[in-house]
């Protein structure tokens, strides 16, 4: 069933063109991703689609009854209320009627054992009614959905008391997602929602997202999250818009494809063309009448040729160069006991290693574990509190900062490289600027006024200008659409020097590492590409598994005690949350009986209406804990089964 449809989307500013002609249509279920350099509207679009940006012209149609939700790139959520009372307005209906069902009940407590009138009878009757209407739309579930999503989102349960107000802007943008997450709506728009989120977290959105039970469209320049998300690719260039199947993978084979195909028959139809009029002109040449009709032969062969246009010039994309530099040691970098901590929470614990010349060094670990704390402190923009960082004979550094604070906001974009490089020429930086996208127009603009994107192009250009043989890099993808962040991985891994980088970005990893600094849990430092160490870390979470449980005889008696004791303890685990299941099951049988009854024998017996208003309160109250038993159970299930 097709839930959404867009037909002849234009939308114009002035003289400028955003979009045109935009046309396709998606099915319930369909999880559709939207790609495209910054700029070409694919934000835009989403706007619109939302009903919150009106199109010049044309129109799209949603099915009847379907809800749209939408989460703009880095929304933050603004909010008096703690974390769990903001999450609780995802269910206003739930939160309504469990009020009024508290009210109803104390109320027919306090009138249980006097005369029954029909105000009474009919306050039974809504009790009865309401609390089946709660059971049917997850009332007795919600609040514990609310606390597991926050808590796969970086807010454990003893945060979740906090008051929104005090929260950072990137918490409060995950905040936004998980607030739209627990809406569930049919058509759930999210435009470039791994902004803010580790490497963890990404992976479980992305399994929540695949089993999303309806409609998603997702506008993301993360390509591993597109290929294990999108099972269709909207692709929009030059004001246009093509629909493929399949994830980002597969539409980057087939456009590319297509491209080729359509730039083949082009070059073969001129070819042709050529050819005829070669012809025409020989005919011409010779001027008999027999000539002149092969002359209108042949022209008329060319008018009823079907046409086929040349392919369409990609987008501009940047170009990138790194300048090179001499070279350095072969020691570029030692770090000796580096500690850093903030307040009583201790971030960086005595850190030590050596970085050697050529590595390609990744830094990852969830958000708060220090990675871009240990880069500040690597690139020189914060103190350690102690330890010793040392660099090698002949190390130049250049540091890249997501947070784009070395860029001079007063400057305009052509006064900013000028002043980073005063020997080169303005020839040479009006060239290197334009390399980055930025023309004429472009380089007397403040660099207050820049998008996002476009600071980090502009930081980009300044660090390849520099003559620097060690980069350090904090996110350096951010900001960047796909084929900016492909030119980027291209020219690092085609720059001499050494690398040292934090990054959220799969494909990046992918591309680049040749080392990896996991600070997940203190300090893993391990030799190999990205790809090694995912396999290296399931292996040994494996062999974890196999030493605890099984691997007795070469630890010892005591060792065998313990193992033992860590499986009676993980089938006990199981066992709970099988127990938990089934007596929850049985608990809604109970409470659809007690309901049933309600409508039936019991709807005139006052006293037995009383006692089965108490009884579902305490079913409610038990589901309740049955809830954190399996929580509390799954998460030591986790915790063991994986180390």
């Amino acid at each position: 069933m097709t839930i959404l449809s867009v037909s002849d989307i234009r939308l114009e500013y002035g003289t400028d063109v955003i979009l045109q002609k935009i046309n396709f249509s998606i099915n319930e279920g369909d999880r559709l991703g939207i790609v495209g350099v910054n700029g070409a509207g694919k934000s835009t679009l989403l706007r619109i689609i939302a009903g919150v940006t009106e199109p010049t012209g044309g129109n799209v149609y949603i099915a009847k009854g379907k809800s749209v939700g939408m989460l703009e790139q880095n929304a933050m959520l603004e909010s008096d209320k703690t974390l769990s009372d903001e999450m609780a307005s995802a269910f206003p209906e739930c939160v309504r009627l469990e009020h009024r069902l508290a009210e109803l009940q104390e109320e027919i407590e306090k009138r249980a054992s006097s005369k029954h009138d029909e105000a009474y009878e009919k306050m039974i009757s809504d009790f009865t009614t309401m609390t089946e209407k709660f059971r049917e739309i997850g009332g007795y579930e919600y609040k514990s959905r609310i606390r597991s999503m926050l808590t796969h989102f970086g807010f454990p349960e003893s945060e979740q008391h906090k008051h929104i107000e005090t929260l950072s802007g990137g918490e409060r943008t995950r905040l936004a997602l998980v607030r739209l997450l627990l809406v569930e709506p049919d058509i759930l728009i999210l435009d470039e929602p791994t902004n803010h989120l580790d490497t963890d977290t990404l992976y479980w959105l992305e399994d929540h997202l695949r089993s999303y039970p309806k409609t998603l469209m997702i506008v993301s320049h993360d390509r591993y999250f597109l290929d294990r998300t999108a099972t269709k690719i909207l692709d929009i260039e030059n004001t246009k818009a093509e629909l493929y199947t399949g994830n980002y993978s597969a539409f980057a084979v087939k456009k590319a494809e297509a491209r080729k195909v359509l730039q083949k028959k082009f070059d073969l139809q001129q070819k042709e063309i050529a050819r005829i009029e070669g012809i025409i002109q020989t005919q011409i040449h010779f001027g008999q009448e027999h000539n002149y009709i092969t002359i209108a032969s042949k022209k008329k062969q060319i008018e009823h040729m079907e046409k086929v246009d040349a392919p369409e010039n990609l987008p501009g994309h940047i170009r990138l160069a790194f300048a090179e530099a001499a070279e350095s040691g072969n020691d570029v970098l030692e770090v000796d006991e580096l500690k850093k901590s903030f307040g009583e929470r201790e971030i960086l614990k005595g850190l030590s290693f050596m970085v050697k010349k050529r590595d390609h060094v990744i830094i990852m670990g969830p958000n708060g574990c220090g990675k871009s704390t240990l880069i500040k402190i690597l690139g020189g923009f914060q103190d350690a509190d102690s330890g010793v960082i040392e660099y090698g004979t002949g190390v130049i550094a250049g540091y890249y900062d997501q947070e784009q604070k070395t860029l001079h906001e007063d400057n305009t974009v052509l006064e900013e490289l000028c002043s980073a490089h005063e020997k080169l020429t303005f020839t040479q930086i009006r060239t290197a600027l334009a390399g980055f996208l930025f023309f004429a127009e472009d380089m007397d603009k403040k660099v207050s006024v820049l998008s996002g994107g476009e600071k980090a192009r502009l930081m980009l250009c300044k660090m390849i200008l520099s003559k620097v043989n060690l980069l350090i890099l904090d996110e350096p993808t951010n900001h960047l659409d796909i084929a900016s962040r492909e030119a980027l991985e291209d020219a690092l891994l085609s720059f001499g020097g050494t690398i040292i980088a934090v990054s959220h970005d799969r494909y990046f990893m992918k591309k680049l590492a040749t080392r990896i600094f996991d600070l997940s849990d203190g300090f893993f430092d391990y030799h190999g590409t990205f790809d090694e160490y995912l396999e290296f870390k399931e292996k040994r979470a494996a062999e974890a598994i196999v030493e605890k449980v099984e691997k007795i005889d070469s630890v010892g008696k005591q060792k065998y005690k313990e193992n033992k004791k860590l499986l009676s303890e993980i089938r006990k685990a199981e066992k709970r949350m099988e127990r938990a299941e089934e007596e929850m099951m049985t608990l809604d049988e109970e409470r659809a009986a007690l309901e049933e009854e309600m409508n039936t024998d019991a709807a005139t017996n006052y006293v037995r209406l009383a006692e089965i208003a108490d009884r579902i309160a305490e079913i409610e109250a038990r589901t309740e804990e049955l809830f954190l038993e399996m929580e509390e159970a799954e998460a030591f299930l986790k915790e063991n089964k994986s180390e």
